[in-house]
């Protein structure tokens, strides 16, 4: 039987013959020698194939195959500085199992047209070294939850009410009654918490925001933690040690991932607690002192995160925001009703905001008051306002982009590529 071996597998087996398994990334003929590249999920690796050195029929299979095709090929390995990886393969047996027809992307393409054929540019190199780091930050986060003993749980996705108020949300036919697709999960994790105290959740989410800013999307993953017993500053800490966390990973276990896209690895490896952190109030005097006009309750935007963060090494928080603008599951500071116990934390360079988290409301008589404050209707609210009337415990929560941390991460200059099929507002295709 034969054994198939993976390209980052041969290039540790020189001097002797292998087979592998993989598509045509390059290919380049002159008279009778064939130089193709091929590509499988761990790297590439060049092949040459000799007419004289072959069979007629391996010759003829080298000369039809095309850019993309999947093919089978074995030979020995060798050193060679003048291949692109330092390794060459000489070809004893060429075999083509599937011929692609004239590949549509070419080398330069424009982006309307990348994202339209999106399901064949995830082929390129680029595109598979993020979703290699993409997978590896999922990994990450959740060995960080099973090592703080957390559970993860599945919510639904489907829902009859909003986890925030100032977002639209995709609304859908539930058997004959209005339904949402999710906005957050947090609700429902807070249902959880009691039960099992510490947990999280990693789950789509849906905005219908008519956003077309470079990091936003329509669809994305979302990271979800609620902690019983945890205050803002618990929560807070919680979040710079996840982040430090996926930070550190990626910087010392994925240094060839780092370097194929160009990231150094020391911008990740100061990522560290603690994170600076900064007032609301402090924020818009900040930003107002560097030239944007800001008022007293406004939000703060993508071009403000970018003046706040882009002379910054490692994340800050934005804390203490006034209670006029923001969610009514927020604890208003005892100390200081006007603001909720609340931190936003801002990724640096200017990437922006990454995590928005909060205290939450465990009083029943202050939830529903704040639920009726913005013009919510307490009935959609009564099963989660039973978290506050059955055993209520003080509790703190946050939600994760791990799209927006990717491009951080990354530096990648727009999210759509931080995520395999984007959903934005003017794409819901391939």
């Amino acid at each position: 039987m034969v054994q198939f071996s993976h390209v980052s597998e041969a290039i540790k087996k020189l001097g002797t013959t292998v087979t592998l398994r993989g598509w045509v990334h390059r290919k380049r003929e002159s008279g009778g020698l064939a130089f193709i590249i091929i590509r499988d999920s761990t790297g590439i690796l060049q092949t040459a194939t000799k007419k004289d050195a072959v069979d007629a029929t391996s010759w003829k299979a080298a000369s039809d195959t095309t850019i993309e095709s999947s093919v089978i090929v074995t030979g020995k390995v060798k050193e060679d500085k003048r291949a692109p990886t330092g390794y060459e393969l000489s070809v004893e047996k060429f075999e083509n199992v599937g011929i692609a027809e004239p590949f549509p992307i070419t080398e330069y393409q424009s982006t309307e047209l990348l994202l339209d054929k999106r399901h064949l540019w995830l082929r390129s190199q680029k595109m598979m070294n993020i979703m290699k780091v993409r997978a590896l930050v999922f990994r990450y986060i959740r060995d960080f939850f099973a090592e703080r003993e957390f559970w993860e749980v599945t919510p639904p996705i489907l829902t009859k009410a909003g986890g925030e108020s100032g977002s639209d949300m995709f609304e859908t036919d539930f058997f004959g009654t209005k339904a949402y697709l999710t906005q957050s999960s947090q609700l429902y994790l807070e249902a959880m918490m009691p039960s099992l105290e510490k947990v999280y959740d990693l789950v789509p989410s849906f905005r219908a925001e008519k956003s077309r800013t470079t990091k936003h999307l329509a669809e994305y993953w979302h990271l979800e933690a609620e902690m019983a017993y945890y205050s803002c500053d618990d929560n807070m800490k919680l979040q710079e040690d996840l982040v430090s966390y996926i930070c550190q990973k990626v910087a010392k276990e994925q240094q060839p991932l780092l370097e194929a896209l160009g990231v150094d690895k020391k911008t990740l490896e100061v990522v560290k607690p603690p994170f600076k952190r900064m007032t609301y109030k402090d924020a818009l005097d900040y930003l107002k002192k560097h030239g944007q006009k800001k008022e007293w309750l406004d939000d703060i935007g993508a071009e403000d995160e970018k003046v706040l963060t882009e002379k910054e090494d490692k994340p800050i928080f934005i804390s203490k925001w006034p209670i006029k603008i923001k969610s009514f599951y927020m604890r208003p500071d005892p100390d200081d009703p006007e603001f909720v116990l609340n931190a936003d934390l801002q990724a640096p360079h200017g990437h922006g905001e990454i995590i928005g988290g909060s205290e939450r409301i465990s009083d029943y008589a202050t939830l529903h008051k704040r639920i009726k404050e913005l013009g919510l209707n307490p009935k959609n609210y009564e099963w989660y306002m039973d978290t506050a009337r059955y055993g209520a415990v003080p509790h703190s929560g946050f939600g994760l982009g791990t799209e927006r941390t990717i491009k951080w991460i990354l530096n990648l200059d727009h999210i759509r590529d931080a995520i395999p099929f984007p959903r934005m507002i003017n794409r819901a295709e391939p």
